[in-house]
């Protein structure tokens, strides 16, 4: 009898986990997302698990100096050297004073091909849910910006605030145009078909009703109304160019650049067509290609020394105990430090702040660790650099104090002070119309009356705006009239 009775527990037992099996495998099939859950400041929150390559816990970063308040420092992971950011300090969430060696809880995110460490408060573990249920996100959901969030879901009886850990950490994106307006006016390119086919009707309409209420006798028939004049293909490609560089790069087509599309649109069509081609994108690619002649010299890349020196020559007299600088769009920290070196050697007896701002996150926490080829090292940047004990050059800790990288949205005011020399390399043209003259209005605000500014050397102020424009080489800048 025990030995039936312990059979037949067997047989159940098998049966049970057949049956946890087959639900736990029924249960995985109904999950097509699966979340990394954790806390912060008690709230749970959520990202894709695609964005995770691991869970750790870590301690001893390395701090590193001018860099904004949410990024502790870096973190040697197994031989790569990684930002890390604490996501408390991100979304203004108070955080209790760290003790020292305190271990973090700590995910490891990758964005493309660059890698960084998110300190949290608590990491639930892996939660399996339908993407469909993943509801729109609402202001009164979380303490952060809706902007951030991706969606709200509800698993667990838990409700999850999923993040969009794209947008967070580089906000170009998926980013949604700020102002759908276009003022493009120097272009009729920009004026639909339908719109001039509308004006048209709304003419025809307005002289068949003068006719009828004239002394035209009632037998005349009324004029037909005319069909709508098409607008010329090459109008239509040109517009067809204009929205292709707004959807594919961000790039705004306005007054402060409609002098280099006009010519480039020229250049391009004349290309196109001679391979065969129509000058309208057919990918981002294109678009791409479009803009290589627009950006400016050493865009990217350490300066030569002709940009360094073409600069330096431009820069005034200035005897000021302090040199303040604003340099929106830094980028991945290129452009500052050759700045900072340049004016290091212009003002030596002046002490130096650059304000350097960028929307990417990724950016702001990797410049500060930016390092120094040996053929740039041994060139113009060669008093400025120091060889490290790994064999890397990188800048010397003078000119690392002279810079402050700050994750900041150009179109949002901000508490700068007066500032000496403003230089925004191709900025401008990446923000809407109507930011650009708000911009613009923020730049003739905050510089000095004997302060400089640099634009894009394919973008210009135009008018209306109290800027004297120079030449000095191949070089345009602005002063304040």
């Amino acid at each position: 009898m025990e030995e039936a009775a312990v059979a037949i527990k067997s047989q159940t037992d098998a049966v049970e986990r057949e049956l946890d099996e087959d639900e736990e495998r029924e249960s995985v099939a109904l999950f097509d997302f699966r979340m990394a859950a954790f806390t912060l400041a008690g709230k749970d929150y959520a990202i894709d698990i695609m964005n995770v390559k691991e869970i750790v816990k870590a301690n001893r970063f390395t701090y590193v100096p001018n860099t904004v308040p949410f990024v502790l420092g870096v973190y040697n992971l197994r031989g790569e050297i990684i930002p890390i950011i604490d996501l408390r300090k991100f979304f203004n969430i108070e955080v209790p004073p760290r003790k020292p060696d305190q271990v973090e809880n700590m995910l490891i995110i990758t964005i493309e091909d660059h890698v960084f460490g998110v300190v949290v408060d608590q990491i639930e573990g892996i939660v399996g849910i339908q993407k469909s249920s993943i509801q729109p996100p609402h202001p009164l959901f979380g303490d952060i910006n809706i902007k951030f969030i991706y969606g709200i879901v509800e698993a667990r009886d838990r409700l999850y605030v999923l993040l969009d850990i794209a947008r967070i950490f580089n906000q170009k994106v998926g980013d949604e145009e700020r102002d759908e307006r276009e003022s493009y006016e120097d272009a009729p390119a920009v004026v639909s078909q339908a719109e001039e086919a509308s004006g048209q009707e709304n003419e025809v309409q307005k002289d068949i009703v003068d006719e009828r209420s004239g002394s035209v006798p009632d037998e005349e028939p009324a004029p037909a109304p005319a069909a709508a004049k098409p607008a010329p293909a090459e109008d239509a490609d040109k517009k067809f160019v204009v929205d292709g560089l707004k959807e594919f790069k961000k790039f705004y087509v306005s007054e402060l650049n409609g002098s280099w599309f006009e010519n480039r649109y020229s250049e391009w069509k004349e290309s196109r067509t001679a391979a065969g081609l129509s000058p309208q994108f057919s990918a981002a690619s294109d678009a791409e290609e479009f803009l290589k002649p627009f950006w400016s010299s050493n865009s990217g890349a350490f300066w030569t020394k002709e940009y360094a020196d073409a600069v330096y020559n431009i820069l005034p007299d200035n005897a000021a105990k302090q040199i303040l600088v604003w340099n929106p769009g830094c980028g991945k920290g290129y452009e500052s430090f050759c700045l900072a070196c340049v004016l290091k050697k212009r003002y030596p007896q002046s002490k130096i702040r650059i304000y350097a701002h960028e929307m990417d996150l990724l950016n702001i926490a990797n410049a500060p660790l930016i390092s120094v080829p040996d053929s740039d090292a041994q060139g113009w940047l060669s008093p400025y650099v120091q060889k490290g004990v790994t064999g890397e050059y990188t800048f010397t800790q003078e000119i690392k104090d002279i810079i402050m990288f700050e994750y900041h949205d150009i179109n949002n005011a901000n508490a700068l002070p007066m500032t000496d020399i403003i230089f925004a390399r191709d900025v401008l043209s990446l923000i809407a119309p109507e930011g650009q003259k708000t911009v613009l209005a923020d730049f003739e605000e905050k510089l000095k009356g004997n302060g400089v500014l640099f634009l894009g050397e394919n973008e210009s102020v135009g008018g209306g705006m109290s800027w004297g424009e120079k030449t000095q080489g191949s070089l345009t800048y602005y002063n304040k009239q």
